[in-house]
């Protein structure tokens, strides 16, 4: 991805560098996030949840060069988002866009909705609505799913600024609403539409930034999605993939919906909730 000259989003809060803090227990919804991330990323969070409770001494450590590049990195990706559905919203939805914060963070941190460790992966938190990120992941993802590339990267980053679209729209807050009254497998279908159409509406923003995009970027991209599939996940932990807890949607799923983002560029062809096939 081609990022000289792209200019860094002042809407990063950096809170790198800092041990320790304020790690008050995790609790339901913190405690729900943390455990939906945590099988997301397929990392195991026990660790961390038998550990998060009571203020902790914080200290303050200089960023090493690679946590300097990829800060940057996410604070340039951040503004193509910016960019790319400031001018969404106001031709498609004639209204202007709100961009969400972007918490880049190490090890663990405080959301609105709860605690979150850096083994949870990135998440966006509708109750501040901030997307969190522990930069550390973009290596997890290279080392241990096979997802590598900056352009992989980008397109997590997009995925939880999509979720901020929905959340913008009325979606994400209609949807949740509708899950609280539901039964677990019925929820987890309306789960699984939010995340593809998070999927489709990164596509839409990989579509409008296509001047930015190298040879292999659009693969780089579609090789995460699938990597990130429930069945998938579910298969590298050696359980038998089991359709009804799906809570993101297979790998074919995800990349389709990417894809089909990309492909069209509109968000309008992003509506998962009155597809007839997911």
């Amino acid at each position: 991805m081609r990022l000289r000259g792209v200019r860094r989003s002042r809407n990063v809060v950096d809170r790198r560098g800092r041990r320790g803090g304020t790690t008050a227990g995790i609790g339901g919804l913190g405690l729900i996030v943390v455990l939906a991330i945590g099988y997301f990323a397929g990392i195991d969070v026990t660790p961390f949840l038998q550990g998060a409770g009571g203020p902790q001494q914080q200290e303050e450590r200089p960023l090493t060069a690679d946590e300097q590049q990829a800060g940057a990195f996410a604070a340039q990706v951040l503004a193509t988002t910016e960019d790319v559905w400031g001018d969404i919203f106001v031709q498609e939805f004639g209204r202007p866009y709100d961009a969400p914060q972007l918490v880049l963070f190490s090890e663990v941190t405080q959301s609105g909705c709860g605690g979150a460790s850096g083994a949870s992966g990135p998440f966006y938190c509708p109750a501040d609505q901030r997307a969190y990120l522990d930069t550390a992941f973009f290596a997890y993802m290279a080392d241990r799913l096979g997802a590598e590339g900056d352009f992989a990267a980008a397109y997590v980053i997009a995925h939880e600024v999509a979720h901020h679209v929905q959340q913008e729209l009325g979606i994400l807050r209609r949807a949740n609403q509708a899950r609280a009254s539901m039964s677990r497998a019925d929820s987890n279908r309306v789960s699984v539409m939010i995340e593809l159409q998070a999927d489709c509406l990164s596509g839409v923003w990989a579509a409008h930034v296509q001047d930015l995009l190298e040879p292999g970027d659009l693969e780089e991209a579609l090789t995460t999605a699938e990597r990130i599939g429930d069945d998938y996940l579910q298969a590298r932990a050696g359980r038998q993939p089991n359709p009804h807890s799906f809570t993101h949607g297979t790998s074919a799923q995800r990349a389709s919906w990417f894809r089909r983002g990309f492909e069209s560029a509109d968000p309008n062809q992003c509506d998962t909730f009155a597809a007839e096939r997911l």
